[in-house]
């Protein structure tokens, strides 16, 4: 089979003689051609995995049909109550980054068991302490402010896969540990600041910052900072005042809210992407076991490629990888 769709003449009607040669439903016949070739790159290409540049697999649409963002230059915040399906969402963000050997992966989590299977990918993993939480965001905010003075001297607005830049995904779970619960006023309130720094100012530098909390209230997703977010997926809330937290104010009195999802219906959740009309959603399912499994196979291809060792898991206590 050729790599290129066969060339093949598309299909004629001429019972009307006046107008003989009118197409037949060329696209229905393009679309199938597309997918033979899809197909048939999915058969042949190597097993290189997937790149931070391409766009991420998030789950599907009502209408059946899945439902892939680009996450280059862009920011993503996840909320939603305990149990709605916000790990499962936050998972498939995580497993693209993780395999993806182009991009450097920072994470961060409250928890330590949420995130903590991917910490052998991580180029730095902090685990339950908010000083070390600053200490990495500032670096953070070094690395980007360098990156801007570079493309200042060259006269350019962003990095380019050209550039060799490795782009840092930042992945924050859970925000409301870091900015609300533990620590002093004065440090949540410099994490908070940090934080919305690199939502603010990271994309053209290539740091995305991928935020997750499951209390999605207005002193933890502060307006100021969820504008600043391209993507935003809220799963089941607790209320309509809930869901406009997440997506915008409005959305609940136009017919989206994920107050209306349903408890049992876990992993199902509005996502709104760069001033669109919010989607409902599911996301693609992971089990533990297939977690596992992807964390084993990206932290063999980041040591294969010389990228995150990781930390030692006897290590609980936070810090840098």
């Amino acid at each position: 089979m050729s790599e290129h769709p066969p060339t093949q003449p598309l299909p004629l009607i001429t019972a009307d003689e006046e107008a003989p040669g009118r197409l037949v439903r060329p696209l229905l016949v393009l679309r199938r051609w597309a997918d033979e070739y899809r197909a048939h790159r999915r058969e042949h290409r190597s097993d290189d995995g997937p790149s931070i540049w391409e766009p991420i697999h998030l789950g599907i649409a009502e209408d059946g049909r899945p439902v892939r963002v680009p996450l280059i230059y862009r920011n993503m915040l996840l909320a939603g109550e305990p149990g709605a399906g916000k790990s499962v969402g936050l998972n498939n963000v995580v497993a693209h980054a993780a395999l993806a050997t182009d991009c450097r992966l920072w994470l961060f989590d409250g928890k330590i068991v949420e995130l903590g299977l991917w910490r052998s990918c991580a180029d730095r993993f902090v685990a339950n302490s908010l000083d070390d939480a600053i200490g990495a965001l500032l670096d953070l905010q070094s690395e980007m402010d360098q990156r801007y003075a570079v493309l200042d001297d060259e006269r350019r607005r962003k990095i380019t896969p050209a550039d060799g830049v490795p782009p840092i995904v930042v992945v924050l779970d859970e925000l409301a540990y870091f900015s609300a619960t533990v620590g002093t006023k004065r440090e949540q309130e410099a994490f908070s600041v940090l934080v919305r720094d690199l939502v603010a100012r990271g994309r053209a530098a290539g740091i995305i910052v991928v935020a997750a909390t499951q209390r999605p209230s207005s002193d933890i997703i502060p307006t100021s900072l969820r504008d600043l977010f391209g993507y935003r997926w809220a799963f089941r809330c607790t209320t309509d005042a809930s869901s406009d937290i997440v997506l915008g104010h409005g959305w609940a009195a136009r017919g989206h809210s994920a107050a209306s999802v349903a408890p049992e219906t876990k992993g199902i959740g509005f996502l709104l992407a760069e001033g669109g009309v919010p989607r409902r959603i599911k996301a693609a399912h992971l089990s533990d076991e297939q977690v596992y499994a992807l964390a084993d196979r990206a932290a063999m291809r980041r040591l294969a490629a010389g990228i995150a060792h990781g930390q030692d898991l006897d290590d609980t206590t936070g810090g840098a990888a």
